[in-house]
Order: structure tokens, then sequence, then C-alpha cells
């Protein structure tokens, strides 16, 4: 199994995290905030399971290889991590993980590191979190991205380390976090950036005293004694309240040059207030010529340092990605300094969708012998019979969804090629009522997003989704079931709620609903921890059909009724990343009496990459079913449903 893991860089609120926890003592002190984005650079390994040891082969930037071998015993794990050392962050994960699950152990081959070590971009935090990861992926110990940045703080919290509660957000990955800190609890909410933001990240080539400026900034707190004590915790409190929300607003907005502007006042606010209490450490006079070297004023937006500040990194916001080229150049050959890059990237938005309507339609057979089930007419409440595939497809098109793939029986082509293509015979299209004359022409408009896939034989719904995945290409895209159709219960359509969740933290995201438990029989069924109670949440689990008991061991999730569940919705949004699953259980043959469940590969992209769960507010009905059917048509057409013109309901 490959594995990678950023770096971590704070952007804005250094130093918040720790001063937040003095909040135990004092209360009157503001909670810590701070933005950190993982970086471009981290850790890329290779991870097995071994039978008896925790084997860690690490090659460093400048290529030094490293190997290191620990029995899996808890006491002898404890003695390594304690005994402090670039080993003992693996050998502190280690050890929290054998002391509450029964596991063997793993090698790791980090074959690459391209991270710059001890330059604040939390390195020790990204070994944890790989080896945190490892061990959760290779045994499935079912925990969120949350929960492996927590057995990783908890980890590094092991060893001699003393680091903030920011460090670890590494396990997020790419994307920028707004962090909340009250004493040891900490908030995650995953920013959506409306631009691209180019940054560079400096080496400054001198000397900082991490331990040295933590120790003399925390003699302000609990309580502040004297003026300065007060000036460090206005900084790191109301201050910092006021830039971090500043900043997280201009990040959303993709304002580049708001941004720059905010770190310019955040260092000058940072030296003023924070530099006193440390002077030896926070002169940093290094840092200050970087961000005063006039020849890169034409370049950069704003600067300041990084992690515990000092002159160990800086971070610029460069202009565009020209001109950090230029920035990365003039300051290599002028200062001397090396620098990385890191980017920012605007949320990714969703074009694509893809319908699988290969399916025979037992259940409503003998009609479905004549009619595909896909096909079976919804009578909306303007008294217009839609197929419940034109339903899908409207829906898409309000979303802004402009490419559809449709996977297809090859024998169902010709006539989905006739409805999408061919006109209406005049002799007909003038019998049109002033509610169905107008599809005469939003049939053809809709076709003409649409793109045919055949499923040569009926191999499940998995299989389905996999036909589609030349057409989708690396792109996300959201996923109908072909005989669903859904019915919002606010403004927002059920599609919209979905595409709402994964913009802001652009993750594969299920639908789910509550179902009872005589639901078990016919539904894929999710569990996890809410990240918002009764709406969102990671999925750390996921069962096909469960029975009532595994269901009850396994499923249950905190707050909701006894014998409910959350069962799959039958809408999705989905990354690229559900393809590589699913040509695993095809190409391994990893099927279910002859069909390939998407529920598996959903299964195998939770234990590796995650995904989340969203409670629709809304209905879906698998019109696949008679009864289900037979309430999609008394829910479609509504109690205020028009009349035609001959006076018809």
């Amino acid at each position: 199994m490959e594995l990678f893991v950023p770096g971590r860089i704070c952007l804005f609120g250094e130093h918040s995290d720790w001063a937040a926890g003095h909040r135990r003592q004092n209360s009157a002190l503001e909670k810590g905030r701070a933005i950190i984005t993982g970086t471009n650079q981290g850790l890329y390994a290779r991870v097995a399971p071994d039978a008896r040891e925790l084997v860690l082969r690490s090659v460093l930037p400048d290529g030094t290889e490293r190997t290191w071998r620990a029995d899996m015993r808890p006491e002898a794990l404890l003695a390594e991590a304690q005994a402090g050392g670039f080993f003992s962050y693996a050998a502190g994960v280690a050890y929290q993980v054998r002391t509450n699950w029964q596991v063997g152990g793993l090698s790791i081959d980090n074959h690459r590191t391209d991270l710059p070590i001890r330059k604040g971009l939390s390195s020790s935090a990204a070994v944890c979190v790989l080896v945190a990861r490892a061990f959760n992926r290779i045994y499935d110990l079912h925990l969120t991205v949350r929960g492996e940045m927590d057995l990783a703080y908890r980890g590094e919290v092991t060893t001699p380390s003393r680091c903030g509660r920011m460090d670890q957000g590494c396990a997020f990955g790419r994307r920028p976090l707004l962090m909340t800190f009250d004493q040891d609890m900490v908030a995650v909410h995953e920013l959506s950036a409306g631009g691209r933001f180019h940054f560079l990240i400096v080496d400054l080539k001198g000397a900082k005293d991490t331990i040295r400026i933590l120790s003399d900034l925390n003699r302000s707190y609990p309580f502040a004694r004297t003026p300065r004590d007060e000036e460090v915790q206005e900084y790191l409190g109301p201050i910092n309240r006021r830039i971090v929300g500043a900043a997280a607003a201009a990040i959303e907005a993709g304002d580049a040059p708001e941004l720059g502007r905010l770190m310019r006042e955040a260092q000058e606010l940072f030296d003023a207030r924070l530099g006193p209490s440390s002077p030896e450490e926070l002169a940093a006079p290094r840092l200050h010529a970087l961000l005063a070297h006039a020849p890169l004023r034409e370049l950069v937006l704003g600067g300041k340092g990084v992690g515990s500040q000092g002159d160990g990194a800086a971070q610029l916001l460069c202009r565009g990605p020209e001109e950090r080229d230029r920035a990365a150049e003039l300051i290599r050959d002028a200062l001397g300094m090396d620098s990385v890059p890191l980017d920012i990237q605007p949320a990714q938005t969703v074009t694509r969708a893809v319908i699988p309507a290969a399916g025979f339609g037992v259940e409503l057979f003998p009609a479905s012998k004549v009619v595909q089930k896909e096909l079976f007419p919804i009578v909306d409440r303007h008294g217009v019979a839609k197929p419940v595939l034109l339903c899908n497809l409207e829906e898409a098109d309000a979303c802004g969804l402009e490419d559809v793939t449709v996977v297809v029986r090859p024998e169902d082509r010709p006539q989905l090629e006739s409805f999408f293509q061919a006109h209406v015979a005049p002799e007909q299209a003038h019998r049109l009522g002033p509610r169905q004359k107008p599809y005469e022409q939003r049939v053809l408009a809709l076709g003409r997003s649409v793109h045919l896939v055949p499923q040569e034989r009926p191999q499940g719904l998995g299989h389905a989704v996999y036909c589609a995945r030349e057409r989708v290409g690396g792109h996300p895209f959201v996923l109908f079931l072909g005989d669903y159709v859904y019915r919002s219960l606010e403004d927002r359509s059920c599609v919209e709620q979905l595409l709402d969740v994964y913009a802001r933290a652009q993750r594969s995201v299920i639908g789910v609903k509550v179902v009872p438990e005589k639901a078990l029989a016919t539904s894929g069924i999710v569990a996890g921890a809410w990240i918002e109670e009764g709406r969102l949440l990671e999925i750390t689990d996921v069962a096909e059909k469960p029975s009532a008991r595994e269901a009850g061991e396994r499923l249950r999730m905190p707050g909701m009724p006894d014998g409910s569940y959350l069962g799959i919705f039958g809408l999705y949004v989905l990354g690229r990343e559900i393809f590589p699953h699913l040509e695993t259980i095809v190409t391994q043959g990893l099927d279910n009496a002859g069909q390939f469940e998407l529920t598996a590969a959903l299964d195998l992209m939770r234990g590796r990459e995650g995904c989340l769960g969203f409670v629709v507010n809304g209905e879906s009905y698998d019109v696949g079913l008679p009864d289900s059917y037979l309430a999609a048509l008394k829910a479609f057409r509504g109690p205020g449903a028009r009349r035609d013109r001959r006076g018809h309901a």
C-alpha cells in the first residue's frame, strides 16, 4: 500500500494552540485560532503488515538512509518513545496503537522524503500521522481522519517532544483548515479556497531555539502580571481572533491581495507584541532581512515567519506562479536561501454525472419486458409524465452538471438514442398540450449532454459505474442511481445538498438517510463519527444488507434511537479515487454471485482515502420496487397537483 503524508505549515495563528491550553487555569483567556494547510512536499511510503516488529526504513531529503526496528511489545515501544530521537515518534504512535488494539507489526518503507526537516513544517508530526495512518489502513482500525490526527498527537506527546495541537493537522492533507483550540480540545473546519494562492516557503539558513521561544512566551501565562504579559495575551487572543477570521474569509473569497496584507499586519503586530518577550530568538535578523528585501516587493503580496517564528523559515505570498519563480531565483542568488513552492488550490467544481441505467427490473416484470425501469413514468405536480431518467437529467442540469454518462444495456441503446435525438412526428407534435409542448425541445437539449456507454453483461452496480471510467476520466462526479428518483424537503435539491458538502470538504460524499431495522435486508448501511451532529459524519464502516445482529454490534450511531440506522440514500458525489477500487474488485473477481457491488468499492475507499456521509434532507424512491414506485408517484404528483386542459387531475 502506498501512502503520502504532507508537512504542515501554519499560515496564521502560531502559538495560539498552546496559549489556549492555559484556559484550564484562566477561562478569561481567548480560545486559540489558527489557519494551517498541508505542504506540497511530504513523506512517501510503502507499508505492509509484519508479524512481530515495527520496521521503519527512511530516506531523508539529503539521501541519508536509516533503518530502525522495534519489538511490538508495549513496554519496549514505550521505552523507545521516551528515549527520544528520530525514531521515537514512530515508537510513540505504535505504543498508543498497541495499548488500544490487538494488532501485529508494520513494515514502513519511507522511500522518499522531500519535506524540509526542522523548518517549522511539522516533519515529526508527518511521521506520526504516517505511522497512525499505516496502522489504520493495514489493520482497518475504523479511524476517521480526525481519529488518525488524534492518535498521531497522542503518539508524539509520548515522546520528549512538546508539540502543539495544530501540528498533526497534516492528516487532513493539503486542504486549508481553520482550527480552534480550547484547553485540550480542538475543532477543525475545512476551508474552501475561492481562488489559487501561490506561496514560497523559504529556508532562512539560520537557527532558532523553539524550546526557548516557548519558555519565554509561557511566562506571560496563565495570568498577566506585567504590561508585557498583557501585550502577549492580547496578540494571541483578540488580535489573533480578528486576523485569523479575516484571513479565513480572504481564503474563501480567493482574495490574495487581502491575504497578503493580513500577513504583513500579523508580522508587524507579532514583532511589536511578542518580540520583546524573547528578544534573542524573535529578533530574527535573517527573517526581517528577507521581508525587507526591496527587489521582492513587485513579486510578493506579503510575508511572515513560519512556526514558532525566529530564523527557521519564512512564507511569502507571491502575485502569481511566474512571480514566484522569479522570487525563488532572486532569493537564492541575492540572499543564499533555498525555497520550495506551496499551493492552495481552489475548490474543484463538479460538472459530471454518471447514471447507471442497465438493470432489468425483476420486481417490475412483466412490465419491465417492454419498458426498462429507468423509463417508467413519474407524473409531476404540473401533470407532466416524465421518465425516471429524465427526472434525474433535469436535476443534473439544474445543478450545472454538463456531462452525463448513462450506462445502458446494448439492446436498450437504440431506444435511448431515439428518445434523446429524434424529433416528435409533426402529426403528434401539434397535439401536445401547453405543459407538454416545451419538452419537445427540452428532451433534445438535455440529450446533447448525454453520452451512452454500454455494459455488455449485467454484472452489478459497481461494474456499471466502472464502465464509465474512461468517460469520466480524472474528474469528480455525481452518481445517480438510474432507477431512483429524489425529492428534496428544502429549497436546495438533494444533489445540491451533497455538492455543497463536496465543495466545502473536497472529499467523496455518500448521501444517507435514517432507516428502520426492517430496512437492513434491502439497504447498504454506514456508520462513523459525527462531524456535525445528526447531519455530517466521517464514515468508518460500510456494510451491504447486514443482519440485525451485525448492525447492532457495528453500525449503531450515537444519538440515534434504538433500531435506527443510516442507510445509503442512493446519491453520491465521488472523487476519481473510486475507480482504482472498482478496478480492484472487478479485476480480482471480488464479486457476490456474479455481481460486483459498489458498496465493496466504497468500503475500500473508506479505508484508504476516507469519505463523508451526509444525511440528506429529502426522500429517495427506488422505482424498481412496486410499492416504492407507487409511493414516488403519490409524492411527486402531490396534493396541489394541477389539472390538465380536459379538467382531469
